[in-house]
């Protein structure tokens, strides 16, 4: 027991049971301590504490791999509690309440029972040990030399984890050093937000070279660069992207394309949009609440001060967004509960995207209005990716329920993610109609004074993006006006809306910067 315990974070982290056919070191070394203990109650509060302790590092692996999985990075024991109670929140809304604490409440069980478990063992064979104290020291002397050999001669069983195992201990090193790390990083974060010369530009100033046109900042959720580069997935979505360039120029828009790479993966998607809106790189809740607890100048602030009116669109919420009002301060905020969607749900989707374009067109741009900046997330390639909806003439949106027959004709997620193939290409094809979908609003409502700036928020996540992969999302701006774009002429971005593996790639926290310099009136702030 007390061998499989020290070995069990190879095992998680690697999903291979040949993970235990290693030598552990800290066996020897816990039973060695308990050797040295001389009062049985100070050892039986010793071996409490070495039992939690391998719980613990098991623990922490298994939040590694869990958190490597979905958001692409591993958990951190500093920063990483919200996002473990979101990825709860998650789970609750996925299995239901009672089932989602259930689960806790298993997990809480097995762990208390596991350090019992392992405290016992590691009594009972101390106790041995005192009693064959001649045998007890030449096996222990035995495990220390073969530990000691394999290590020196660096052999493995399963790659990148060597024979002579040390899981524990490394976890330990591990998270001190993510810790001081953090630390580290947290306080030069801190200084930095003091540090933005663009909030004292003058409103005259700010923005000058988009007057008088409508901007939408469009987040096309897990639109991320497996979508369209060297996935079984991504020919279909470079099928829509290219026949949306053709339509796109036929209607004599223009477009510039490259990548961000998104300071998230898989999900926790506001990190993404608080990193473009702030230029700067929130990778963690911890800093997300820090940053909105703040005043920090955000792109919305800045159209607000040039003169446009704000707004935000997040489907996927049906209760208002406190930091909306307080940190982006939109002036408008649309979710589910108040743009008179009538139809059905798409899995997460509450409303599908082609709705969205609907409501914006119908009540706020097809009327005389001020300058339009909106921020808007288009939700329907949010995972699960089933069931999808499918475009419908717009004249017969209406309320939305045209959409009713829609949610039957797909499969539901329970089925599609029994196979991570189907999964990949259900994602794919999300990925086609929320782009379908754009392209079908910009010819449909054709606009002069539209401006569009497109982007994923992330890639989706490990099941679809592969083991690896990077955090880069496509980015493009559309435009009617050949104005708007030569500002951004020095950025180098490619015309298409079909970015190559040899665009640009820029941090996303580099936008704004970028953004506001490329279309402020003297443009004399470098990029």
């Amino acid at each position: 027991m007390l061998g499989a315990a020290v070995l069990s974070p190879g095992l998680v982290a690697s999903g291979s049971p040949a993970a235990l056919l290693r030598v552990p070191l800290e066996a020897a070394a816990a039973l060695l301590v308990l050797a040295v203990l001389p009062w049985r109650p100070v050892r039986r509060v010793a071996a409490g504490v070495l039992a939690l302790l391998f719980v613990l590092t098991i623990l922490s692996a298994a939040l590694d791999r869990g958190f490597t999985s979905t958001v692409g990075i591993r958990f951190n024991p500093i920063t990483g509690w919200p996002e473990l109670r979101d990825g709860f929140g998650v789970l609750r809304d996925s299995t239901g309440s009672t089932a989602a604490f259930g689960i806790l409440i298993a997990l809480v069980l097995a762990s208390v029972a596991a350090t019992i478990v392992i405290g016992l063992s590691l009594l009972r064979l101390d106790g041995v040990g005192r009693r064959h104290r001649r045998q007890a020291a030449f096996g222990a002397g035995a495990v220390v030399a073969a530990w000691a050999v394999v290590g020196l001669v660096g052999a493995q069983v399963v790659p990148g984890q060597p024979i002579a195992a040390t899981d524990a201990i490394g976890t330990i090193v591990s998270r001190s050093d993510q810790a001081a790390g953090t630390a580290h990083s947290e306080a030069a974060f801190d200084g930095a937000q003091a540090k933005d010369p663009f909030s004292a530009v003058p409103s005259s100033d700010l923005l000058a070279g988009l007057t008088g046109k409508d901007v939408i900042v469009a987040f096309i959720e897990s639109y991320g660069q497996v979508a369209v580069q060297n996935s079984s997935f991504s020919p279909g979505v470079d099928r829509v992207l290219k026949q949306g360039d053709a339509q796109l120029a036929a209607d004599g828009y223009s477009e510039r394309s490259a990548f961000l790479t998104s300071p998230t993966f898989g999900g926790i998607s506001w990190l993404a949009h608080s990193t473009l809106q702030t230029g700067q790189w929130i990778d963690s809740q911890q800093r997300y609440d820090k940053v909105t607890s703040g005043s920090r100048f955000t792109l919305s602030d800045a159209f607000g001060k040039a003169g446009w009116r704000t707004l935000s669109d997040v489907p996927s919420d049906s209760k208002p967004w406190p930091v909306g009002k307080s940190f982006y301060h939109f002036g408008t905020e649309l979710n589910s509960e108040n743009v008179g969607y009538r139809g059905p749900r798409f899995s997460y989707a509450k409303i599908p995207d082609q709705y969205t374009w609907s409501y914006l067109q119908k009540t706020e741009l097809s009327k005389p209005h001020t300058p339009l900046m909106a921020e808007v997330d288009f939700v329907s390639s949010h995972t699960p990716w089933t069931p999808l909806p499918h475009l419908v003439p717009w004249p017969a949106i209406g309320d939305g329920s045209v959409f009713d027959p829609q949610p039957a004709e797909g499969l539901a997620p329970k089925t599609v993610w029994q196979d991570p193939h189907h999964v990949q290409q259900l994602y794919g094809q999300s990925i086609e109609y929320s782009m379908s979908s754009l392209f079908s609003f910009v010819h449909t409502f054709d606009d002069p004074n539209l401006v569009l700036v497109v982007l994923g928020d992330h890639q989706p996540a490990t099941e679809v993006s592969g083991e690896g992969a990077n955090h880069d999302v496509p980015i493009s701006i559309i435009s009617k006006d050949p104005g708007v774009l030569d500002r951004i002429s020095s950025w180098n971005w490619q015309p298409s809306m079909l970015p190559s593996p040899s665009a640009p790639v820029w941090r996303m926290d580099d936008f704004r910067d970028r953004f506001l310099t490329a279309y402020d009136r003297a443009r004399v702030r470098r990029p």
